[in-house]
């Protein structure tokens, strides 16, 4: 039996199988990844994603942020492997999706109950009173647009670098990682603390890994059990003709 139908037979089977996503889901679909050569953060300096670096100087940040989540990942649109996972869901099979991305690609998809661990570009939050938005809801043609309550300065609701992860999400992931018995872990490399701890948690835990990536990531070799190479969208096509 080749590795596909293998994959394909635990994960009809599951009883508890969640998805663990990251950047590599995305790329099809044309997002690119922040690390790497071809990656954001070639293009842009990382700082303006530094929580300390926004609050002294919101109007730099925001120059970029708007070019970079607005302008254009807009009309990004979800891939074949959003749409797999998101079939999964509606068989009754996939209990949650745990993702790494900020995108709304998986609930764009049809996905439910999706877990956002870093936070997401669809909403902005007051720094000054906490009110939420959704940012399709706030012009973005001044920037840094502004509270329409407070006036206050909005940020995109996604975990900046030195923020703390979300509670409620955190919370949710190490629940559903720690109950899983099976995760299938797409397009991330392993590298984003406490993020790439979920899978190890899931396998201590006495969860299956299959892992659909393009290359080994920190996972392959030490808790992977069976290795999909092959970009999502085709591993996502290969799975889906096995069910």
């Amino acid at each position: 039996m080749n590795e596909y139908k293998k994959a394909a037979e635990i994960i009809k089977n599951a009883k508890n199988l969640v998805a663990f996503t990251g950047a590599g889901i995305s790329v099809e679909s044309g997002i690119p990844t922040f690390r790497g050569p071809t990656g954001l953060w070639s293009k842009y300096d990382p700082k303006i994603l530094d929580i300390d670096f926004f609050i002294q100087n919101p109007n730099e940040s925001w120059k970029y942020i708007k070019e970079i989540f607005y302008d254009y990942m807009q009309d990004i649109k979800p891939n074949e492997a959003h749409y797999f996972l998101a079939d999964l869901e509606k068989k009754g099979i996939l209990k949650a999706v745990i993702t790494q991305n900020i995108d709304n690609l998986h609930q764009k998809a049809g996905s439910k109950n999706v877990i956002e661990f870093h936070g997401t570009a669809n909403k902005l939050e007051c720094l000054n009173c906490k009110s939420k938005f959704n940012s399709f809801e706030v012009p973005l043609e001044n920037i840094p647009p502004l509270c329409p309550k407070c006036n206050g300065v909005l940020k995109p609701d996604f975990v900046f670098f030195k923020e703390p992860i979300p509670k409620e999400a955190f919370e949710k992931s190490i629940y559903y990682s720690q109950n899983a018995d099976i995760m299938l872990v797409i397009g991330t490399t392993g590298e984003i603390m406490p993020a790439s701890e979920l899978p190890f948690l899931a396998k201590q835990n006495g969860a299956a890994i299959i892992e659909i990536n393009i290359e080994p990531s920190n996972y392959t070799n030490s808790i992977t059990d069976i290795f999909l190479k092959d970009k999502a969208t085709i591993a996502a096509k290969k799975l889906k003709s096995l069910f």
